[in-house]
């Protein structure tokens, strides 16, 4: 069994959960003369990252539940058809095409990771399908002018959010500690590049004293990560940053530990404050950072709380970063359902841009779906020391998103988005 397979997440119960929640949404409209409303979810279902599909297909599930049970849209439900992309870009723009002409789905929430992301929204620019992204985090996909798209919309958080939100945390921890001499170890594909590169570039904005000595590129879901390990050791870096997450942050920080090298070097990574992450670690180091990904305890409001318990209730493990945003994906696209009375994907496309809704994943309640880049704001990040139990994270400094913005607009225009 790999390292992500072990998350707590009962693959039976949330099969058995996701047919039962098939089943009844044909039954109920059938009885009232209505075909159901199908909406497609490419996402991972087998291999090291069977936590996004897992995640994704839970949090979908419990939102299409409470629609349906409120009546669906005048009484037609909505089935949710999830098909296994591998975390394969051809796999995965095969599976989309087969859920647009074979399965017939009306709208699409893709949970696929990012290569698989980029491979989709190819197929939506041909095929105009309205498209909700609540898995890829890298920031081109609707930053890039280029590469966004009228009927795509990004429900996930957004990686040049989290780069300065880390950068500025990590700028205050170096300060303190000086901390200037840092290394980078991370995945070789686009989330991977992407991350780090906004991390350091924001970094390098806060605090200008900061000198990258060194970095390595493991591919995405390596089997071992001794080569990059070893380049930590010998560089002796003040500091590393990594943005291994899933499975491969958990063999990461497994093979490390053999090596002692965080018990000397203390790291920052956006990824691993995760329940389902931090509790497959064997050993933690004494001195890793980590930015708020999933906690139940982040947002510590009673709305999270409760979305938390109703989460693990109906899908059997514990919700995941991946669990939240398809949350906040899936309840954006049912938000405009009900307020347009409308599954046609350009008149839910003109009811999202700028949408707020309520949600326990936001700064004061609330998300937002800017309308500029039809992307997710306003989300909570704060970053904070890692524990190996519960609350898993203290001493946690929320990120103010005026902060983000600046910034964020400055990279933009650095990339010639603006």
């Amino acid at each position: 069994m790999t390292a992500i397979s072990r998350t707590g997440l009962n693959r039976r119960t949330l099969m058995a959960g996701a047919a039962a929640g098939v089943l009844a949404a044909p039954h109920v409209s059938r009885g009232q003369g209505k075909e159901p409303i199908k909406i497609g979810m490419p996402t991972v279902l087998s291999g090291r990252f069977t936590v996004v599909g897992d995640s994704a297909r839970g949090a979908a599930g419990l939102a299409i539940d409470a629609f349906n049970a409120a009546g669906g849209l005048d009484g037609r439900m909505i089935e949710l058809v999830a098909r296994d992309d591998k975390a394969r870009p051809d796999e995965a723009a095969r599976v989309v095409r087969e859920l647009l002409n074979a399965d017939g789905c009306h709208l699409l929430i893709s949970s696929s990771t990012t290569a698989g992301a980029f491979a989709i929204q190819e197929v939506v620019r041909e095929t105009g399908h309205l498209c909700i992204q609540t898995i890829s985090e890298t920031s081109s996909l609707t930053a890039d002018p280029k590469i966004r798209l009228p009927n795509v919309f990004r429900g996930a958080r957004q990686v040049v959010h989290d780069a300065i939100a880390g950068a500025s945390y990590a700028a205050k921890v170096a300060k303190e500690r000086g901390l200037k001499k840092w290394m980078t170890n991370s995945p070789d594909f686009a989330y991977g590049r992407d991350a780090t590169g906004q991390f350091v570039e924001s970094l390098k904005k806060i605090a200008p004293d900061t000198t990258i000595i060194g970095e390595a590129w493991p591919k995405f879901m390596a089997p071992d990560y001794t080569e990059s390990l070893t380049q930590v050791l010998t560089s002796k870096p003040d500091a590393l940053f990594t943005a291994h997450s899933g499975g491969d942050i958990v063999a990461f920080m497994d093979q490390a530990k053999l090596y002692n090298i965080f018990d000397k070097v203390p790291m920052f990574t956006p990824n691993l404050a995760d329940l389902t992450s931090i509790k497959q670690i064997k050993k933690l180091p004494p001195d890793v950072r980590s930015g708020t990904r999933y906690l139940a305890t982040y947002p510590d409001t009673a709305a999270n709380h409760d979305w938390h318990d109703a989460y693990v209730k109906r899908n059997g493990g514990e919700p995941s970063n991946w669990s939240w945003e398809t949350a906040a994906g899936t309840a954006f696209l049912l938000e405009a359902i009900k307020k347009t009375k409308s599954i046609d994907g350009k008149v839910l496309a003109e009811a999202l841009r700028g949408m707020t809704i309520d949600s326990p994943f936001g700064i004061g309640g609330k998300l937002t779906m800017r309308a500029e880049d039809q992307t997710l704001i306003n989300y909570a990040i704060g970053w904070g020391s890692v524990l190996a139990e519960p609350p898993y994270l203290k001493n946690i400094q929320d990120t103010d998103w005026s902060e983000i913005f600046h910034y964020e607009t400055e990279w933009k225009k650095s990339k010639g988005f603006i």
